[in-house]
Formats: structure tokens, C-alpha cells, sequence
């Protein structure tokens, strides 16, 4: 039996025991759990180990890499910019960066940027791992490529260029880069312990992610799919996870460090209208923006249905998050999951070092979410 920490309500002890369950399982090996509700933290969880030879624990400020968790960070700031007025989703990409205008561009709108539906999943040209850490190189590169698709007539999962090209946008609107942004007014006035360009001081609070034992079929370059020129370079290993080049840039799709607390406190805030944790960072009305459907069908990187609004995947039949409509989500590579369920006013974290070996869809999950809304007498 796995010693799990940190605190819950009793009403929620289910959560507890499907979190612990999944360790017994060997399902997980050090993870963290959060959940609040209406504005109020009622789980709080985590346990395991935080590296290879279990010498170091889980401890309640272990961080770790949540892959694509960290696009709903990304999506955040620029649903605060929108906010404020000083961005428009439906406006030109170009308004705000007049390079991206060529080779066909200068119809895309940001709104495509924000639904995968900007026809710019994967980069033309090839490119390494440490040229991730190059910010102009890889938007440049973005910016004079054509796109692989009509904008918004199709979602194609843009598992990293989403980062850049979001984040080159908001660069652009606040004259600080993404992470910085998102550091000085997101994560900062919620004290939320996230980071995207991680400080090496924080390196020795950093759990070491545990590869995939099979790699998604998915993930496998080949040339002719769609998906196979996105994932063709740069070729993607959860071992660069690891490194002090992957660590300190900042890769707004992927590279995002935090625990469930952290990824639970940001999301709290749209949850709740906008406010929490005494802070309030947009109007409710700036947070219904996600939910402006801008495509629903089968996503041509991904293979499945989804239903993208503004930066969140939305609750479908075909992609059921929970009971409620107004349920939006996004998960990282290997298991991570942020949910945000406006209805209830409830948001489930959960941040890990095992990684499944799919890109979507995790039985660990799908416990915890389960036992949240069982907790609540609701039926999933």
C-alpha cells in the first residue's frame, strides 16, 4: 500500500482511494491529485516516488513536466489579453505580427491559432530539440511557411507549434514573452507554482517523467500522414524532459512544470467566473469565450472526434468529460489532465511521472474523474 499525503474532505474520500488504487495497480509511481470546488481546495494529494531509483519522494512541492497541460497555461494569458481588449481573437494573426502574413496567411486569425485549426501543425522544415529552445528560429520558420490546410475548415492537433504561435502573439500585444506573461500576471497574483522556462534553481524539486514503455503508433514518423510530418521533427523523447536545455526554455506546448495544485489553482480562476484566491484576472464573460465552438469532427493529427473551443477542448458525446455541458479540458503527453467544469464550478488536476503510452485517454484518470462526480452524487 502506497503512503498517500496532503489533505481531503471526507466527502471526497473516494478520490483518495481511486488515487491509491492506481498505485496498488501499478499504474502510477509518484503523482499528485487536486480538486476544488467552487473556489475552495477539497483534494489535495500526492505520493510515490520522484525518481528512477526511489530514493527521493514525491513531497508536497515536487514539480514536474505536464507536457500539453501546459497549452491550457498558454491558452490563459491570452484569454486574459482578450479581456483586457487587447487582443481580438477574430482579428488577422498578422494584425499582431505582420511577418506571419506570407505565403497565403493573412486570413488566419487568432481564433484558428486557438482551435488547432490553423493548418500550421508541424514545421516544413527540419528541426531539432534544442532548436525548441531557439525562439525566433522556430516562429520565423512559422511565420514563412504555408499552411498544410484551409484555416478553419479542419482541427490538426499543433502539438508543439501551438506554444509559438500562441506565444508569439501574446510576445507581441504585451512585449514580454509567454512565460514571462504568464509568470507576472497569471501565476504570480495566484501563487500558483507553475513555470514555463524553469529557473534552475528548482531543478532538485523536479520529478524525473518515466518514458512510455511503447511508443503511440501515433507518434511513429511517417511522411505520408498528416500526423507523421508533425511528429517527424523534432522528433519527440520524454527523456529531454530531463535536461537543463528542455528545462529552461520555453515551450508553450509542452514544457510547462507544475504539480495538480498549481495546474488546480490557475483553472480555479475559470471555474469561478474569472476571480479566485482573492484575485481576479477576467470577467466571467472572458471566460465563456471557450467555449465558442470553432470545430467539431474528426481531428485530422489526432484521428479522433474533438470539439475545440477558444484554447480548451469541449465536453462532447463523443468525447464525454462529465454530466455537464459546460465542460472544457486539456491533457499533456503521458497523463497529465486539467478540467474545468463551470457548471459545478469544479476543477480536477492531476500531474504524474509514469506516462501511458497514448497521447489521449488514461485509466487513471478516468477513475479520479469518476470518483470526483460520484462524490458529488453525480452519475458519469
Amino acid at each position: 500500500m502506497v503512503d498517500v499525503h496532503g489533505t481531503c474532505d471526507p466527502r471526497f474520500e473516494r478520490v483518495g482511494e481511486a488515487f491509491a488504487a492506481n498505485f496498488d495497480q501499478g499504474l502510477d509511481v509518484g503523482a499528485s491529485v487536486a480538486v476544488t470546488l467552487r473556489g475552495e481546495p477539497v483534494v489535495d494529494l500526492w505520493a510515490g516516488v520522484a525518481n528512477d531509483d526511489g530514493t527521493r519522494p514525491w513531497e508536497r512541492d515536487t514539480i514536474v513536466n505536464v507536457y500539453s497541460t501546459t497549452k491550457t497555461m498558454t491558452a490563459v494569458c491570452a484569454l486574459v489579453l482578450a479581456d483586457r481588449g487587447e487582443l481580438d481573437f477574430h482579428a488577422p494573426v498578422a494584425k499582431y505580427w505582420p511577418e506571419f502574413a506570407q505565403n497565403g496567411k493573412a486570413k488566419i486569425e487568432v481564433r484558428h491559432l486557438m482551435s488547432h485549426t490553423a493548418g500550421l501543425p508541424g514545421w516544413d522544415t527540419p528541426i531539432t530539440v534544442e532548436d525548441l529552445y531557439d525562439w525566433e528560429k522556430v516562429t520565423s520558420l512559422l511565420a514563412a511557411q504555408k499552411p498544410w490546410w484551409e484555416a478553419g475548415t479542419a482541427s490538426g492537433y499543433h502539438a508543439i507549434t501551438q506554444g509559438n504561435l500562441v506565444g508569439e502573439v501574446v510576445r507581441r500585444v504585451s512585449g514580454k514573452s509567454l512565460g514571462q506573461f504568464f509568470a507576472s500576471e497569471v501565476a504570480g497574483p495566484l501563487g500558483a507554482d507553475f513555470h514555463i522556462g524553469l529557473d534552475a534553481k528548482h531543478d532538485s524539486r523536479v520529478a524525473d517523467l518515466i518514458p512510455p514503455e511503447a511508443m503511440d503508433s501515433m507518434l511513429a514518423p511517417d511522411p505520408s500522414t498528416v500526423a507523421g510530418r508533425v511528429f517527424r521533427w523534432p522528433p519527440l523523447n520524454a527523456l529531454d524532459s530531463r535536461t537543463r536545455g528542455w528545462r529552461g526554455a520555453e515551450i508553450p506546448a509542452g514544457n510547462g512544470h507544475g504539480n495538480a495544485r498549481s495546474i488546480a489553482r490557475v483553472h480555479t480562476v475559470l471555474a469561478n467566473g474569472g476571480e479566485a484566491w482573492g484575485k481576479r484576472l477576467l470577467s466571467s464573460k472572458g471566460c465563456d469565450t471557450i467555449f465558442q465552438e470553432q470545430i467539431n469532427g474528426t481531428d485530422l493529427v489526432l484521428g479522433t472526434p474533438l470539439r475545440h473551443g477558444i484554447g480548451f477542448g469541449l465536453n462532447s458525446p463523443e468525447m464525454p468529460l462529465g454530466p455537464n455541458p459546460r465542460t472544457c479540458y486539456w491533457g499533456g503527453w503521458g497523463g497529465s489532465l486539467a478540467l474545468v467544469d463551470f457548471d459545478a464550478q469544479l476543477v480536477v488536476a492531476f500531474a504524474m511521472t509514469k506516462m501511458n503510452s497514448t497521447t489521449q485517454g488514461d485509466l487513471r484518470t478516468v477513475a479520479l474523474g469518476a470518483a470526483v462526480y460520484q462524490s458529488l452524487g453525480v452519475g458519469v
